[in-house]
């Protein structure tokens, strides 16, 4: 175990998350061969397997598992030597990861832009999930801060909002109830739906909603991507419910349209969160001063003011 080097951890660490090498690569910025070395390197240096691969799928060993409680110990405490070192050279430099669900992908990197206007030494990382996978990484310490609609409420977190986040139920251009004014939740339910997968914020809150208006649709397919489900919409599959933010410019052009449900659209707030208890580097510390008091700002100038 002397030999292991903290990048095989770190590529471990992140190959046993989306249990995928290839996924990893991407992640890591590296090459498929390039992670099963790191891979083949680690277990070499263990001397036991940490994954089991059958065919196409992949999961941990018994060792896996127990290795990767370490390695994220490790890879935590490393971070905050980091951050240390970066309070005391400032913020001439410094490294910070983002995490963000799908919706905000449509906002979040022009925030970053900006920000590095400012900060032109920071680098920044970002990593895309749905709120389950962002609360695990939150909770691994392998992410500073998230961007995310529904904050976390089963372990301790420091939550902030900093815009609104309207949710609504989007239809093809030119969809029967698209030209209805204050359409009443009960037509929803003879309406097909495309939703959002298990795990996903935006699943919740349509989940909710339905519960709330006491509307049962027919669910008719679940996809994990925004950009899916859109095309899924514009062909004339269904309706679906999501963040007005995903669908500015496809509403501009009348591919898709907003139906006037009463009620909607939902009121969401996007927040920046990070761990409670832990204290964030000057440049993490600098970005999310930075969403706090632009944030909103930003949303309005790309959206326009939420309804």
């Amino acid at each position: 175990m002397l030999n292991v080097s903290l990048r095989q951890l770190r590529t471990f660490a992140s190959a046993a998350r989306h249990r995928s090498f290839a996924r990893a690569a991407d992640e890591l910025h590296l090459t498929a061969p390039a992670v099963s070395m790191q891979i083949r390197d680690l277990e070499t240096a263990v001397g036991l397997p940490v994954f089991e691969r059958n065919g196409r799928t992949m999961s941990l060993t018994t060792t896996g598992e127990y290795l990767l409680v370490y390695a994220r110990r490790v890879i935590a405490t490393m971070k905050e030597a980091e951050d240390t070192l970066a309070r005391l050279r400032g913020l001439q430099a410094g490294r910070i990861t983002v995490g963000m669900v799908g919706t905000a992908q449509y906002f979040v990197p022009r925030l970053l832009a900006r920000f590095r206007v400012d900060y032109p030494g920071v680098e920044v990382r970002l990593t895309v999930g749905n709120r389950d996978q962002l609360d695990r990484q939150l909770q691994a310490r392998e992410i500073d801060l998230a961007i995310m609609g529904r904050p976390p409420r089963d372990f301790g977190v420091r939550a902030e909002a900093f815009a609104a986040n309207p949710l609504a139920v989007i239809a093809a251009g030119g969809h029967p109830l698209a030209g209805l004014r204050d359409v009443a939740p009960a037509l929803l339910d003879r309406e097909p739906f495309i939703v959002r997968e298990s795990g996903s914020g935006t699943r919740s809150a349509m989940e909710a909603w339905f519960r709330e208006a006491r509307v049962t649709p027919p669910q008719i397919m679940e996809l994990s991507s925004n950009e899916t489900i859109k095309q899924a919409v514009m062909a004339g599959l269904g309706l679906t419910l999501l963040s007005l933010h995903t669908v500015a410019l496809e509403c501009a052009v009348g591919r898709l349209a907003v139906i006037d449900v009463a009620g909607l659209p939902l009121k969401r707030a996007w927040h920046v969160v990070s761990i409670g208890t832990m204290s964030l580097s000057p440049a993490a510390e600098a970005f999310r001063y930075f969403v706090l008091e632009r944030g909103d700002r930003l949303l309005d100038d790309l959206f326009g003011a939420a309804p």
